[in-house]
């Protein structure tokens, strides 16, 4: 583990080596420039609006943040270890693959599903210390506005909402797939491997059938292929076994063996047979399986284009994808709206400390938690439309932030 960590910090070193020397012609150029002739393109960089006060405020806003999410981590990680020491034991789970394969991807992915409530923490803990220490009434009474105190929590609002997206839409889902396979291998959380009577539509006109699917050897038994033009039966095709081709270089490549293909022309019947056929057919073992929580493996751009796919299909079962799709992008928009309603909270000076504005601050964001769960299961069981239901917390924590800023201190 020692020999890895000195690995990656000697990698770190060389690309940051590698970095300065690619910018250092660059460095140069720009010192040469006559800067005192070029005084207008200030106004055209975003950091001149940031003032020493905002970098201050930044400073707060992130590091509380990320102080946060290491502290509650953290207790996590020690009551995760505490329960499942024994099946990590039991199943003779190796010191890397836990670190590095379970804990690695745990860490990231717990924290950006808990991200508002460390928002939350992060803004009424170091927002109630300024207003505590009468930092907030100094501004305020230097002429700054509610308004203008706002500007460096929504830069690092924008900020962590940029980076939860991030890692919610492309880095943490193929470290869930990661976390699974060491689920299913050490702590006996078994795959849905397998599935019976299956039936979609591959294409347009183009209908199959799998009697029995496994997919740990990627075949099926049972298989049927009905194509039809204009609502007739065109041509059949039936195998004994059908193979998913994994190691072909494109996609959708299945071999068949026992097969017979019976090929309808009016009253005429042609009928092919033989033992072994490669043939195309526009199904992966991704849409044959359907496992508990396999919305989170993929990325956002794979989930556009499964969704997409099995609309395309008829399928009805998608509704979990478009849930988790708008859910990643709603979530980061909590950030601002969090923000707002921190701040508005606990930016008044009172007796009593900020006991008060934190359990407050507590209780609305495990609101905020509960209610994405409650709606993705109202968009599941009760047909509301994903988008809508992924963005009711949204529309409703708006209001909140609303009355809470309009009773802000001015």
């Amino acid at each position: 583990m020692k020999r890895k960590l000195k690995e990656i910090a000697a990698r770190i070193r060389r690309i940051w080596l590698r970095l300065l020397i690619l910018l250092h012609p660059i460095i140069k150029w720009l010192r040469k420039l006559p800067w005192h002739k070029l005084r207008w393109m200030k106004k055209c960089n975003p950091l001149h609006y940031i003032k020493r006060i905002d970098w201050y405020i930044i400073k707060k806003f992130i590091g509380t943040y990320i102080y946060s999410i290491a502290l509650i981590i953290s207790i996590s990680i020690v009551f995760d270890v505490n329960d499942n020491l024994t099946k990590f034991t039991n199943y003779h789970a190796p010191l890397r693959a836990i670190v590095f394969d379970y804990y690695a991807n745990f860490i990231p992915y717990f924290a950006n599903l808990f991200s508002p409530l460390f928002v939350f923490i992060a803004v009424i803990f170091f927002t109630s210390k300024l207003a505590g220490n009468s930092e907030i009434i100094a501004m305020l009474a230097c002429g700054m506005s509610f308004k203008r105190l706002l500007r460096p929590y929504i830069i690092s609002a924008a900020l962590i909402a940029l980076l939860n997206f991030y890692l919610g839409a492309y880095v943490i889902p193929k470290g869930t797939v990661v976390r699974h396979d060491f689920e299913s291998l050490y702590k006996n959380n078994k795959k849905n491997t397998s599935a019976s009577n299956i039936q979609l539509m591959v294409d347009k006109g183009v209908v199959a059938y799998i009697s029995q699917y496994d997919d740990v050897h990627k075949t099926g038994f049972g298989f049927s292929l009905y194509k039809f033009e204009n609502k007739k039966m065109v041509s059949h095709m039936t195998a004994s076994v059908i193979q998913y081709d994994t190691i072909s270089d494109s996609r959708y490549h299945w071999k068949a063996r026992s097969y017979k293909i019976r090929k309808l022309k009016g009253l005429r019947e042609e009928i092919q047979s033989g033992m072994e056929l490669d043939t195309l057919i526009q199904m992966e073992p991704m849409d044959l399986i359907f496992s508990k929580g396999q919305q989170e493996t993929f990325t956002s751009p794979e989930l556009r284009q499964y969704i997409s796919k099995q609309q395309s299909r008829g399928s009805s079962n998608v509704v979990q994808y478009e849930v988790e799709y708008h859910k990643r992008i709603a979530s980061s928009f909590a950030s601002f709206i969090l923000t707002i309603i921190g701040v508005s909270l606990s930016s008044r000076k009172r007796k009593g400390g900020m006991g008060l504005y934190l359990g407050i601050g507590l209780a609305l964001s495990f609101a905020y938690i509960l209610l994405q769960t409650v709606c993705a299961t109202f968009a599941i069981n009760a047909d509301t439309p994903p988008a809508l239901a992924a963005w009711i917390p949204n529309i409703l924590y708006v209001f909140i932030a609303y009355y809470c800023y309009r009773h802000a201190p001015n």
